[in-house]
């Protein structure tokens, strides 16, 4: 029986074929590999002082070698792009900036199917701060002070980042034009 497979299992570690992705496979392939994350910087548009950019981001990442699956993965969720991670990099990025496919896409698939690893904690975060961004909160002070705690407590305290907390919040213009008038 040499190349033959007689119980008809054609994946036999359980995984499904790439033209037809389940869930399941989505889930725990981005409990391994993505990403949820806030960025947070300054507003390129803003001539004088500073206002900052908060931005939601889902990602994952594979080695160009591999990026169908990320196109596999894009077509999954019916939005989203796919760019090289840098200049010359081989490594290519599937991301979902997007507030609106945030919301509507993104995150009731992961709260419909959670991840099991410690990026669940993450999930929930980011998932607050694109709420709390939807209800406009990040425009008010005591709402901007809690997307920015809440963003620099994900991905291991926000180590990468190229601002501190600390040079966030202690811009005094760091709120909306109609929040400093009153």
């Amino acid at each position: 029986m040499i190349g033959e497979n007689p119980s008809g299992a054609d994946h036999q570690q359980g995984r499904p074929q790439l033209d037809a992705l389940t869930p399941d496979y989505v889930a725990g392939f981005i409990d391994g590999e993505g990403c949820f994350n806030v960025s947070v910087h300054p507003h390129p548009t803003v001539r004088y002082g500073t206002r900052w950019l908060i931005a939601p981001c889902f990602q994952t990442y594979q080695h160009r070698d591999n990026a169908e699956i990320l196109e596999k993965i894009r077509t999954f969720f019916g939005c989203g792009g796919i760019t090289a991670k840098g200049p010359n990099s081989t490594v290519m990025t599937y991301s979902v900036y997007r507030r609106s496919d945030l919301e509507s896409v993104i995150i009731p698939f992961f709260e419909q199917h959670p991840l099991r690893s410690r990026k669940q904690e993450d999930f929930l975060k980011f998932r607050d701060i694109v709420l709390m961004m939807q209800k406009k909160q990040h425009r008010l002070g005591d709402g901007f002070l809690r997307i920015i705690e809440l963003a620099f407590s994900m991905n291991q305290r926000g180590k990468q980042r190229k601002y501190t907390i600390e040079e966030v919040l202690r811009n005094p213009q760091r709120l909306h034009a109609e929040q400093l008038k009153s």
